[in-house]
């Protein structure tokens, strides 16, 4: 009998084991910002189990980018955006201070492509969403996001829709951190929740 609860006990831990792999690793606890860094003065904090950035008094470019780099990856992260609620993600991403070097998928307010791909300090935007799909962002309410980056290749979806799909080479060649912007300007609020990723 005990030899039968061992199997079963055993099985549990497979499929639990697989199904977290395949859905993910959370990067996000819940409690505090441990596996994170700040960059800049802006206001990242943990409030009702919520990830949450906020605008500061210096009204600066703010980033919150995990310790880890990821190279080839699915990222899966769920935002409700508040007042402005311009803000963005990144991906193979380093920093000096608040200068970024990497690229932003982004989350800004509707009619300003979110889900589009953009470079910093760079070449500014590389593929902006068609005009046809601003209405899938569901502004104040919880929006779900999806980033798929394997070598060059860089997909996204809102909402279960895809939005853009590009390849190029210098994201290729890059190397760097996920991360999450709040942008400069003031009055901006954004939660997260639920941020998974895979790696490939």
């Amino acid at each position: 009998m005990k030899s039968i609860y061992a199997i079963i006990l055993l099985v549990m831990i497979t499929v639990t084991t697989f199904a977290a792999g395949k859905n993910g690793k959370s990067i996000f606890n819940g409690k505090n910002l441990d596996g994170w860094k700040i960059h800049g003065t802006e206001k990242w904090f943990v409030e009702d189990g919520l990830l949450v950035c906020e605008s500061g008094p210096d009204k600066g470019y703010g980033y919150l980018s995990t310790e880890k780099f990821y190279n080839d990856f699915e990222l899966i992260v769920e935002f409700q955006q508040e007042a402005n609620g311009n803000s963005g993600v990144f991906f193979r991403s380093t920093f000096e201070g608040t200068k970024v070097s990497g690229w932003q998928v982004e989350v800004a307010p509707p009619n300003h492509d979110t889900g589009g791909i953009y470079e910093s300090y760079g070449r500014g935007w590389l593929v902006q969403i068609p005009d046809e799909k601003e209405n899938i962002l569901k502004m104040g309410e919880w929006n779900t996001m999806k980033i798929k980056v394997v070598g060059g290749h860089v997909t996204t979806w809102l909402n279960g829709q895809q939005m853009v799909d590009i390849t190029d080479d210098k994201i290729a060649a890059g190397k760097g951190a996920i991360a999450l912007q709040i942008h400069d300007g003031g009055g901006i609020k954004v939660k997260w929740r639920n941020l998974k990723v895979k790696e490939l």
